[in-house]
This record gives structure tokens, sequence and C-alpha cells, in this order.
């Protein structure tokens, strides 16, 4: 850690802790936001809005990390001071749905979406939650549920006007990529580019699949599994990071996405870096316990020196 950051003011080190998840380093960024949080609130300037988004990025890095119960605690409090955040929500449903408490998750991803009805990752996420509340509480599941707020209608008008406005949509983007529904055409597009994609990784040929690939994501970025079948390419090209960033994008889109911590994995791993390699398979075997790629590469990882 620089030897002079406990000097800076809570806006660069705001900034620092940005750098710091850009780079991957969640653990520093954790520590930096804390440093930044202390400095805002010593200021006496605070503002809550400024203190929610501290809370909200310190949320997001323990959730990189695996920390879920701490970033659970920091979204709540994200949320005690602005009410209805969407990426604080949207962090706590995947904290919650990680930890398995998927009723909480149900009513996190459904308030989103009253916010903003184009968030993919919210819809992914009740479309997860629905499946499990039935398997585990059967044709009653909806009345196990604790209360769903209404969200008011300002919050709506507010964030509509912010999906509308270029600036407002890239605001804090280090943290999530909430990205808009493409139109029809978009996505009729888009899978025929990813089907192209799909015949050239058949033929063996990753750099073509890869090119057609992301030219699917231009159309419609939205589709988690375009991001891991380039992830794939990636790996196949010795593109380690890049396959970890389209595991990332999986990942923020559908939490429980089993190629893309598999891939990533399998990125980490070719990249020596053991542990993020390891907490990816394990998530994995969460998931899916009789997986035995993840079985067999977790005893490669743990054998890693």
């Amino acid at each position: 850690m620089p030897q002079k950051r406990r000097s800076q003011s809570w806006m660069e080190l705001k900034q620092a802790g940005n750098q710091c998840f850009r780079a991957g380093q969640y653990g520093e960024a954790v520590t930096v936001y804390s440093q930044s949080i202390q400095q805002l609130e010593k200021s006496g300037q605070k503002e809550n809005e400024d203190l929610a988004i501290l809370y909200s990025n310190r949320a997001a890095s323990y959730l990189k990390d695996g920390n879920c119960k701490e970033c659970i605690k920091d979204c709540t409090e994200s949320l005690k001071l602005v009410p209805f955040g969407y990426k604080a929500l949207l962090r706590r449903a995947s904290s919650y749905e990680a930890l398995e408490r998927y009723r909480h998750a149900y009513v996190d991803y459904k308030t989103v979406l009253q916010i903003d009805w184009n968030i993919p990752a919210a819809h992914d996420g009740v479309n997860r939650m629905t499946k499990a509340l039935a398997n585990i509480d059967g044709p009653a599941w909806r009345e196990k549920l604790p209360p769903i707020p209404s969200v008011p209608m300002s919050v709506k008008e507010s964030r509509a006007q912010a999906a509308g406005s270029a600036s407002s949509l890239q605001q804090n983007s280090m943290v999530d990529n909430t990205k808009k529904a493409p139109g029809p055409a978009a996505v009729k597009k888009a899978k025929a580019l990813k089907e192209q994609g799909n015949a050239f990784v058949w033929k063996g040929d990753h750099k073509a699949g890869m090119e057609k690939y992301t030219e699917s994501l231009g159309q419609d970025p939205t589709e988690v599994t375009t991001y891991t079948n380039r992830a794939l390419c990636y790996l196949s090209l010795k593109m380690y990071k890049e396959a970890v960033s389209d595991c990332d994008e999986a990942l923020l889109m559908d939490s429980a996405n089993i190629k893309a911590f598999y891939r990533r994995a399998q990125a980490y791993k070719e990249l020596k870096n053991k542990e993020s390699c390891i907490k990816d398979l394990n998530s994995v075997l969460k998931i899916d316990p009789n997986n035995i790629a993840a079985q067999k590469l977790l005893q490669e990882a743990q054998n890693m020196k």
C-alpha cells in the first residue's frame, strides 16, 4: 500500500479503490474504500449519496472476494443511506443467493425489477430463485416470502432518467456493468453471429470464434453464454486475463454460472493465482458436487506451488 495514502482526501481514496478494483485487487480495494469512508465521515461534509456509493463499492469488492456476509452488511448500510439503490440491491441479492438465502435474494431481485425492468441480471436472478424456491417449498413457495417493498414512483422516474443518459450509465462502471436490453433485431443478429462463432470453435478455429463472439456482444451485451464462449476462446489463445474479464462479466449477470466459475478457475491457474483458482472451483462444486472436471482441476490447483 502506498505510504501516503492515509493523507489523501476521501475522493482520492475512492478513486484509488476504483483502480484497485479494476486491477482485480479486491482485498486492497476493501482497505482503501474503508479509509475513504472514514475520511468522509470525519470531514463533516458527509453526503448520504457519496457514503452510500462507497459502501456499495466496498460491497462489490467483498462480493468479488467471496465475502458474502460483509457484502450484505455494506449493501444494507448503503440502502439505509439511499433506499432502493439498484446496484446495492443486486449485490446483496447475489450474496444472499450464494449463501442459499433464496427468499431474501428473490425479494431483492424483484425490487430491482420494480426500479428498472431492463436489467437482465435481475430477470435471471428471479428465474433462478423461482426454480430454487419451488423445489424447496413446493407450489406454496410464494407464501413463505418476506414482504416485497413497493418502490416509489420518484425512484423509478429517477432511474429512467439516468438510464437515458450515457454519462449516468457509465458512472461507477468499475463495480457493475448493467446493460440495457437490446431490441429484437439486435438479438437476432447477435444470435446469428454467436452461431457462426460456435461453428468456428467446433472446427478448432478459436481466433475466428473469438472475433465472431465479439461482434455478437456488440449487438447484444446481455447474453451470458456468449461471454463464457468467448472466455473459452481466450483460454485456447492463452489470453488468460481476457478470459477472467469475460467470466467476471458473466458472473455479474448470473452469479451461479458454472462455466464462468470453471473457466475463470482455468485462467487463474495459468496466471498462477492459486487462491482465486481454488475459490472458483469450490464455487463450482458447491453448485455441482459431482463435477468431475472441477474435482480434477481442484486437485491440480491444490498441488500448485
